[in-house]
């Protein structure tokens, strides 16, 4: 065996590991970002009078952000990016970023880019918009973040200090972040979030974000599901049946106190006949109830005689089975 006390290691010292950090300096006074590409929808689908946009509004003028929370498939992440762009009235005026687990402070408010000349502090995209928001000569005009899934990370640590500051009391006030930069949140800057109340994370979203945020709930809505399955073309008696599909399984997981079992209008998109249906169910629905279900073969066994009883063929002349 070789000898590795012959071999001298040196140690590496905290010179060696240093970076130099930029100078502290005043986000709102550098020049505004250029417009860049966006995710964000091009032309809202809302009307202005949809309730829910209504309310939201509403809520914005007093919380530091609107949390629309529901299960999966109840058109949260829909109404969220309709709403942002309602609002703001242009898509460069909106941002949409998604939390996951390793989302980071580094990722949202400020952190290290590499550069030709090495790494460099840089800001992100509250810190952007926040800025933005500020530079823009026109005062009036609104910016909107949407963040997707917030309950798949920690928001208190996502956010940092500037938490405190989303406050509509403590709007257009100054705070330094980490590396000393000075920002403020303005007035005219809102959060339109979304996510899973089932997340694992939503305690953390619940300590973190507290007051400073309203909830908005959504269910699965029977009427958009209808718009949905009518704008695809479904005939008329098979539409009806999948609808009384739709209520019946969300009854049920209701009465059953299985909010895991609930399924959303979104799971509908894109299916028009009966071959659609048949692939949503093998390759979607399927495994969904059978992971909600999983403890409870009865129930997963009745929500599966209302799946064959909707894409049955009604009797000539005759109700929808059911």
């Amino acid at each position: 065996m070789a000898d590795l006390t012959r071999h001298k290691v040196r140690g590496l010292t905290p010179a060696d590991l240093a970076v130099a950090l930029p100078p502290p300096v005043d986000a709102e006074t550098l020049a505004p970002a250029p417009p860049e590409e966006t995710d964000a929808p091009t032309s809202v689908e809302i009307a202005d009078d949809d309730p829910i946009l209504v309310r939201v509004k509403e809520l914005l003028g007093i919380y530091g952000g609107v949390l629309f929370t529901g299960p999966p498939g109840t058109s949260k992440t829909y109404y969220a990016e309709q709403v942002a762009l309602a609002i703001a009235g242009d898509p460069h005026r909106v941002r949409i970023v998604q939390f996951h687990p390793s989302y980071q402070y580094e990722d949202f408010m400020e952190g290290y880019v590499a550069t030709d000349d090495g790494y460099q502090v840089r800001l992100k995209h509250f810190a952007l918009i926040c800025r933005d928001a500020r530079e823009d000569p026109e005062a009036y005009h609104q910016y909107v973040l949407v963040i997707d899934e917030l309950s798949r990370s920690d928001p208190g640590r996502v956010f940092g200090e500037a938490l405190t500051y989303m406050e509509r009391t403590k709007r257009g006030k100054k705070f330094r972040l980490a590396s000393g930069t000075e920002l403020s949140v303005p007035p005219n800057v809102h959060i339109v979030a979304t996510m899973n109340p089932h997340d694992r994370g939503v305690d953390q979203v619940d300590a973190a974000l507290g007051r400073r945020f309203a909830k908005y709930r959504m269910d699965p809505n029977a009427s958009i599901l209808d718009s949905f399955l009518r704008d695809q073309g479904m005939a008329e008696l098979l539409r009806l049946q999948v609808l009384a599909f739709f209520e019946q399984a969300n009854a049920a997981a209701k009465a059953g106190r299985n909010p895991h079992a609930v399924v959303g209008q979104t799971y509908f998109l894109n299916v028009k006949d009966i071959a659609d249906l048949n692939r949503l169910w093998e390759h979607d629905l399927r495994f969904h109830f059978e992971r909600a279900y999983q403890l409870d073969p009865d129930g997963l066994a009745a929500v599966r005689r209302a799946w064959d009883a909707a894409l049955a063929e009604p009797e000539p002349g005759g109700a929808p089975p059911g």
